[in-house]
């Protein structure tokens, strides 16, 4: 695999990610980075299926109440049930922005999307929010005068500021209207000297983009502000709207680390 502008030495989290998915397009040093984290936290594969399904089941919720257009920040690697795969299965015509700054997410979605006219790979950083809503190709794809689904799934957390990332989701969020909806997962931790996310941090410091940060359940709410959480409101992913009942009957535990998400709706 040789792809311009990726240097295969340094890890990247898109390429991690694909790896505890199962996926193929990863280097030795994606791998490597990625066997550490699961030596640390042994349930990250199963985390990140989870955080998969939670985005499943919010597109295809959003969908069914009228949402017709998706614009998904850090989309990563391609899998099975993408956004626009699910949300089209329901809308057949819903229009999808996939952005990512990894050149091989980028190859890689291209390639899957050339034949589909309503999706489109877009290159940008979540760092840059408002370049983001200001590219042409995004612009013409995509109309905020109508609801947007607007996702932000397992990226903030590689964003080291907490100012900068408030800011980036009220960027983000700004040119939303009634109808719209915002998804956000991100890693969360009740205290941060706990030494399992300090060895974890220890590990992405190494990886482009080179943080890891986990937040509190008050900062991670506070980008819902003025939004209507739909039910169950911010809990781990597993346990957003879980399709089994032996899931349904697991108590909410936000006493240990872990990806929390939630969906707001702006009325």
């Amino acid at each position: 695999m040789d792809v311009p502008g990726v240097d295969p030495t340094v890890p990247s989290v898109a390429r991690m990610y694909d790896y505890y998915l199962g996926g193929k397009d990863n280097f030795p040093s994606d791998r490597a980075a990625a066997e550490k984290i699961i030596a640390i936290v042994p349930e990250v594969r199963e985390t990140a299926r989870d955080n998969r399904a939670f985005i499943g089941k919010a597109v295809r919720l959003m969908a069914e109440q009228g949402v017709r257009q998706f614009l998904d920040i850090g989309a990563g690697l391609p899998t099975q049930e993408n956004v626009h795969q699910v949300a089209q299965r329901v809308v057949p015509d819903a229009r999808v922005v996939y952005v990512d700054n990894d050149p091989i997410v980028l190859t890689h979605a291209r390639a899957l999307l050339a034949d589909n006219p309503y999706t489109l790979a877009a290159w940008g950083d979540v760092t840059d929010p408002a370049a983001i809503l200001r590219d042409p190709e995004v612009a013409a794809h995509l109309d905020f005068g109508r609801p947007v689904g607007l996702l932000m799934s397992a990226v903030l957390h590689f964003v080291p500021g907490d100012q900068q990332t408030s800011d980036i989701v009220k960027t983000l969020r700004e040119p939303l209207v009634p109808g719209s909806h915002l998804l956000i997962s991100h890693f969360y931790t009740p205290d941060t000297d706990d030494p399992k996310v300090r060895a974890g941090q220890q590990v992405y410091r190494a990886t482009k983009p080179g943080a890891l940060v986990a937040r509190s359940l008050r900062q991670i709410g506070a980008y819902f502000d003025g939004l209507s959480l739909l039910e169950p409101g911010l809990v781990p992913v597993k346990l957003w709207r879980p399709d089994s009942d032996l899931d349904r009957q697991v108590a909410v535990d936000l006493a240990v680390p872990g990806l929390i998400g939630a969906v707001g709706r702006l009325a």
